[in-house]
């Protein structure tokens, strides 16, 4: 059903909204009233609902077309910008012209050759005919006057102009997507999943405490939770693989991403209970380069922690490097090793395990919600992050020793 909604269909409506009147839509983009209102009557039936109010004095956008009017606003803008990103001629009056020559299934083929990486499965992921495909891939870069793709050893792939632009045009097409979610919740029927990206380690604990409060306060609500490394995960927000991430805040501000700080958890060093560290004072950094470490992975918060700890001297032994709670627990309880875990994780999955006297230990983490800049979430979204952070400040209540409100 969203497939099938096409660029022309949403230009027209966003016309419609903008000027409230058809005859004004008609000039505006210099089709006949007839074809404006039969495309509107189309998308209506498409998204389910009626979005429009006709009246003498002209055409108005009732409380459905306003939600949905904001989407495809939000849509339009993102589109234009993604194609003069990309480098059309003309620069951003360019990028409105080629903008209305493009059609769904050319952006739709884009997409799916940069996620599946070549065309053949490209066109197997869509159910097209190789040949189909290719005619739309060719289309698409005929009206953008720009090559997408070169031919290799192994197939013809997109450039890496082609790639950013496939990934921009999918975060647009989400717009469309979230709008027609959230018409559907309104009436009362089910969306597409909550996509929740669980950073190692505190993001999956954060989650696990909240989702049974959650899911009792929207028992019709879907929510998908992916666990990658904290390097992924970020891919992953970016391509729009995900909808938030939950879980430690990057290290390194970065122009295309928003943070909501929640609270401070510093690093403490973790052991089994019973370790020869444990129960002593002022445990110094000699002590703590005679054993063997598990670390993060390169590029993650615990990883800098452990560089940190021993920069200016040789570091500790640290053989292997996970983030998965399931292999660091055994490997704990098994040896002398040692890790860092945060003050929210030790809360959490503390048993068995004890914090070494040694710190303070920096740099400070925060523990928070990351998302992509300019995001607009649905009210499902609103709702769940809203819980995360009540819950997060009531256990700050209840323990106001294990964690800091990030200040406003």
């Amino acid at each position: 059903m969203i497939e099938s909604i096409s660029f022309r269909q949403l230009r027209l409506f966003e016309s419609v909204g903008r000027l409230e009147s058809v005859r004004g839509a008609s000039e505006d983009c210099n089709l006949s009233q007839p074809a404006v209102t039969q495309s509107l009557s189309k998308l209506e039936q498409l998204v389910g609902v009626k979005l429009v109010e006709r009246r003498a004095s002209g055409s108005y956008l009732n409380a459905n077309g306003d939600l949905f009017h904001r989407r495809v606003v939000r849509f339009l803008a993102q589109f234009d910008r993604a194609l003069t990103l990309f480098g059309v001629e003309g620069g951003e009056a360019g990028a409105k012209v080629v903008a209305a020559r493009l059609l769904r299934s050319q952006v739709r083929a884009l997409i799916a050759i940069v996620e599946q990486g070549s065309f053949p499965l490209a066109a197997q992921a869509l159910g097209l005919s190789p040949a189909t495909l290719q005619r739309a891939a060719r289309d698409l870069e005929s009206n953008l006057r720009k090559p997408l793709f070169y031919r290799t050893a192994a197939g013809t792939i997109p450039t890496p102009d082609g790639i950013e632009l496939g990934r921009r045009l999918k975060l647009c097409l989400q717009e469309i997507d979230w709008g027609v979610q959230e018409l559907a919740a309104l009436q009362g029927e089910t969306t597409a999943p909550i996509v929740v990206g669980a950073m190692p380690l505190g993001g999956s604990v954060l989650l696990a405490s909240m989702l049974e409060d959650y899911m009792a306060r929207a028992p019709n609500a879907q929510v998908v939770i992916r666990n990658e490394s904290a390097v992924e995960m970020v891919k992953s927000l970016r391509a729009g693989d995900v909808d938030f991430v939950v879980g430690l805040l990057p290290r390194e501000d970065a122009d295309d991403l928003d943070t909501l700080p929640l609270a401070h958890t510093p690093y403490s060093i973790v052991a089994r209970d019973g370790h020869p560290l444990a129960g002593r004072d002022d445990v110094a950094v000699s002590d703590l380069r005679g054993h063997d470490w598990l670390i993060g992975a390169p590029g993650s918060s615990r990883r800098a922690c452990f560089d940190h700890l021993f920069q200016g001297g040789p570091p500790a032994r640290a053989p292997i490097a996970t983030s998965a709670l399931a292999i660091i627990r055994p490997l704990l309880a098994a040896s002398d090793r040692l890790t860092l875990m945060t003050s929210y994780e030790l809360q959490h999955e503390g048993q068995g395990l004890t914090a070494i006297a040694h710190g303070p230990i920096s740099p400070v983490p925060v523990i928070g919600v990351t998302t992509r800049a300019n995001w607009l979430p649905t009210r499902l979204h609103a709702d769940f992050i809203e819980m995360i952070r009540h819950h997060v400040e009531s256990e700050i209540t209840d323990r106001p020793r294990v964690m800091e409100l990030e200040p406003a």
